[in-house]
């Protein structure tokens, strides 16, 4: 992914107002983030906890994503599988929903994926990042073939909720 400045990130977003955008936290660290380790930029909002944002190239531009995340209940720390990069967590993924872009999420329409918590689904497809032992599936597919799957899996997300 191409490094992006924070009025791009702004810019980006369709699935929120312009007012929205221009109001959310954009991380601080644009600059010190592994630009060519990413599939998408993900970030939680350190002011609210149940929002997160996702930023990810489509087509050769820029696409960022509001996303809610339902309060986590004590005691559901059970494994699953991220849906976008196939790792699965001992109770880190969450289902992440994003209102549908336009006239359908004003409607209250929305999407949701079940997302790594952490939002660093390139970083544990290409071995930056490790989850739990055991927690990783063996699978004889190269790291280029799990980005191409990964990429393949976020367009889809953002297509849904652009449609």
């Amino acid at each position: 992914m191409k490094p992006l400045t924070e009025q791009e990130i702004r810019a980006a977003f369709v699935n929120c107002t312009k007012g929205e955008a221009k109001r959310l936290s954009v991380p601080r660290d644009l600059g010190e983030r592994p630009w060519d380790d990413l599939d998408y930029l993900g970030w939680r909002d350190p002011q609210s906890p149940g929002r997160a944002y996702l930023v990810t190239e489509v087509d050769g531009r820029a696409r960022a994503l509001v996303l809610r995340r339902p309060a986590r209940i004590a005691g559901q720390a059970r494994r699953s599988m991220c849906s976008i990069c196939l790792t699965a967590h001992d109770g880190g993924v969450a289902l992440m929903v994003a209102p549908k872009a336009g006239r359908a999420g004003q409607e209250g329409n929305s999407v949701g994926a079940y997302l790594c918590d952490d939002l660093a689904c390139s970083l544990y497809v290409r071995g930056r990042k490790e989850t739990a032992a055991g927690a990783r599936l063996h699978e004889t597919l190269t790291v280029e073939e799990k980005v191409a799957r990964t990429a393949a899996n976020l367009a889809a997300f953002v297509a849904q909720v652009t449609a």
